[in-house]
């Protein structure tokens, strides 16, 4: 019994080793495990499976790279990162005396009132430690009320950092919202950035989840870094100057946390994804697959008629898979990533601060060099009991300052992560900007220009080619008060397309134009081009002013509000008022256009519903032209805007247009319409153009014959093939190539 009680301690003593040795040896296999299968990993998570149905429309997707994205390559904590953050930054604080300044001022002050309530809950923590080392339970007690009344104003500020910063974070984002909305609807930029622009894909989500995203980035990013560098500041002062206090030295403490840190950082840097190009590129595949699912809403109809429903699901599901395997190229450089941080913050620091700790308590004196002799007499001559609560109270108070201070530190340099994210939305919100502002000087650009390139001196607009580089402005817009008079004035399209290289034509006071021609020939761009949506690229324009212009397309635009808004729009009710409308004159209009019923039938003109889907399309048309009335302009663009409104119907709202004195320039298909013009032009379709004067009588009979000799000639081919047929059955030969002429003489 007394050997087996001897042996005993020794297998304790070697069980532990072996135990040690096994586990060591067992992370060290995981570890080798885990970096031999992360690339193979990384294949499978990061490759896109193949949708159902193949299809070519999106087959120039980006691929998902590990080096950034397109569009992005300057995405990062750089120059051009400070350079884009400044110029937001003068937007977020565009004055001292600003909202914004003065939560971001409330913001520091509760981020410092919190760092110092710290401080002093680590002080009470160590007084706590002392009082149950030494047996105080009424020291105790004070000390645990003090430490719960301290408790109510910090659990305060602790919220209010919350609201202020969610307040900081609303505040930047109203203020982005604001500049931006000014921007997107000035000078037409909403038209420019969709139809004549192609950097911006899908402004709806940069007007919106992008500018979220950073505000919400920028105000979280303020405090996680205002608050740790503040943290490591009062604590580091707190744990010298107490140190000092007991004789200890702090030098190599000091030496240790430095370069803990320093190495550190080091490491962390050299290993980090590039998060800025990652969070980017997700952003932008978000946009894809939001406009995907627009597309589908916006054509639903259409795509149901021909039952494509299988195409636009392989389409939405290739965007998915683009975005899901991007998602999965995040989270995976996250993976090892954080627990590479985790190792060096959590683990290494705390060790280097047990040592940072304990070498203090251990060596200081319990005085410092400062010191009285009295002083120095009373530490020498303490008990040992006295002196073992005294180093208790200074290991809690050390150990929770430093465990804070660690804690700020490891914020600090978490946070380098949350940089790299906000550069990436950085560079999309001043993308955003940079559009905008570009396209209201008229700077655009097309799929495919390189920045170097320059449209060519001199280069002749021809009919049927494509301009290639940047498309230069230099034709002139003059505002006239009666007529329009182009001067060899091209019609290029955004992309470049040459429809008409040079149109001369002067429609005078009183005249009535009609525009006919081919698809595609320009009869809706030259509309485009008089209602200031595409730029005058050369020649000169003279034009009314857009006050005196009322463009009506095929279909018109039905906007949220009542019956009443739809008549006046794009007028508000108190503008109406003050023009002199009542409803009863919108009544008189509606008459004009035969459409009066549906004031009865929708419940007055206070009724609210869903006009587009409530109205049937003629009944859209013919609110269209009943705008027409309500504006009175001297000059209307009819783009086939009665092509669903009955002919008696139409000869009426023309006639009553005539009779008001508004000039129209119509394109319609319509011979009924012809007598309402004066004059024609008519497009080719191979650039040509002819400006002539209509004779309405003329046209109407050749029109008419024209269509009486295609009628005759329909059937010609039928009988030739069945003249062919009987030669054959009766066997007589078949001439090869007996024209129309012979068999007909």
């Amino acid at each position: 019994m007394v050997v087996a009680a001897m042996q005993m301690p020794v297998c304790p003593a070697r069980a532990p080793k072996a135990a040690t040795l096994r586990r060591a040896a067992m992370v060290a296999l995981a570890a080798y495990s885990a970096l031999r299968l992360y690339p193979s990993l990384k294949r499978l998570l990061l490759t896109p499976s193949k949708p159902p149905a193949p299809n070519r429309l999106l087959s120039k997707t980006v691929p998902v790279t590990n080096s950034g994205c397109p569009g992005y390559e300057s995405t990062g904590v750089n120059r051009v990162f400070l350079r884009r953050l400044v110029r937001l930054l003068r937007l977020l604080f565009p004055r001292l005396a600003c909202k914004e300044l003065a939560l971001l001022a409330l913001h520091t002050a509760a981020l410092i009132s919190r760092t110092f309530l710290s401080v002093y809950v680590a002080k009470l923590d160590g007084r706590l430690a002392r009082c149950i080392v030494k047996r105080q339970p009424a020291s105790f007690a004070w000390q645990l009320v003090k430490w719960l009344l301290i408790a109510l104003p910090a659990t305060f500020i602790n919220s209010a950092i919350r609201y202020l910063e969610g307040q900081l974070s609303l505040a930047f984002r109203s203020r982005l919202v604001a500049h931006a909305y000014h921007l997107y609807f000035t000078c037409q930029t909403y038209y420019r950035v969709s139809n004549m622009d192609s950097r911006l894909r899908n402004p709806d989500q940069s007007l919106t989840e992008d500018l979220v995203a950073f505000a919400g980035s920028m105000a979280h990013l303020y405090s996680n870094l205002t608050k740790p560098v503040l943290d490591v500041a009062v604590t580091t002062y707190t744990l010298i100057s107490t140190a000092r206090t007991k004789g200890a030295n702090t030098g190599w403490p000091s030496v240790i946390a430095g370069l803990v840190v320093f190495l550190t950082a080091k490491v962390l840097r050299g290993c980090s994804p590039k998060f800025g190009n990652l969070v980017a590129e997700e952003a932008r595949r978000k946009g894809e697959l939001r406009y995907m699912h627009s597309r589908v809403v916006a054509n639903s109809e259409e795509i149901a008629f021909y039952a494509g429903h299988e195409v636009e699901l392989s389409l939405l599901q290739q965007c998915y898979q683009d975005l899901a395997s991007q998602i999965n190229l995040i989270l995976l450089e996250r993976l090892w990533y954080v627990m590479l941080e985790q190792f060096l913050m959590k683990y290494m620091w705390s060790a280097s601060g047990l040592v940072m700790v304990a070498m203090p308590i251990i060596t200081a004196p319990g005085y410092s060099g400062s010191d009285s002799e009295e002083v120095k007499r009373a530490a020498l001559e303490m008990k040992e009991e006295e002196l073992v609560s005294e180093r208790t109270e200074a290991f809690t108070i050390a150990r929770n300052l430093l465990t804070a201070a660690a804690d700020a530190i490891e914020r600090v340099m978490s946070s380098y992560k949350e940089v790299t994210e906000l550069a990436g939305y950085t560079a999309r919100v001043h993308e955003m900007f940079e559009v905008f502002e570009d396209v209201q000087q008229g700077s655009y650009k097309r799929p495919g220009d390189p920045e170097e390139t320059q449209m060519k001196e001199g280069a002749v607009i021809r009919h049927g080619i494509r301009i290639e580089g940047p498309l230069e402005i230099k034709g002139q817009v003059v505002d006239v008060e009666n007529g329009i008079i182009c001067e060899n004035l091209p019609i290029v399209t955004p992309t470049g397309d040459v429809v008409v290289a040079s149109l001369n034509i002067r429609v005078a006071e009183g005249m009535h134009l009609l525009i006919t021609g081919p698809n595609g020939c320009g009869k809706s761009s030259l509309f485009r081009i008089l209602g200031g949506l595409w730029p005058v690229y050369s020649g000169v324009l003279y034009k009314p002013p857009p006050q005196n212009m009322f463009y009506i397309p095929q279909r018109p635009y039905m906007s949220v509000g009542s019956l009443r808004d739809q008549v006046i729009y794009p007028d508000t009710v108190e503008k109406m008022r003050s023009k002199g409308y009542s409803d009863k004159d919108l009544e008189a209009i509606l008459n004009i256009v035969n459409l009066y019923y549906i004031v009865q039938r929708e419940g007055g003109w206070d009724s609210i519903s869903d006009w587009k889907d409530v109205l049937s399309g003629g009944e859209k048309q013919r609110v269209g032209m009943a705008r027409m009335f309500y504006h009175k302009p001297k000059y209307a663009l009819l783009d086939e805007c009665t092509s669903a409104v009955s002919i008696d119907v139409e000869g009426k709202i023309f006639q009553a247009a005539k009779d008001a004195g508004i000039a129209l320039l119509s394109i319609t298909h319509r011979p009924s319409l012809w007598k309402y013009h004066t004059h024609l032009l008519q497009f080719d379709g191979e650039g040509g153009w002819k400006f002539e004067k209509l004779d309405t009588a003329t046209r109407l009979s050749l029109t008419e014959e024209k269509e009486r000799l295609e009628q005759q000639l329909a059937g010609v081919p039928e009988m030739q093939q069945r003249l062919n047929e009987l030669r054959q059955i009766l066997g007589e030969d078949c001439p090869g190539g007996d024209s129309i002429v012979k068999m007909n003489s």
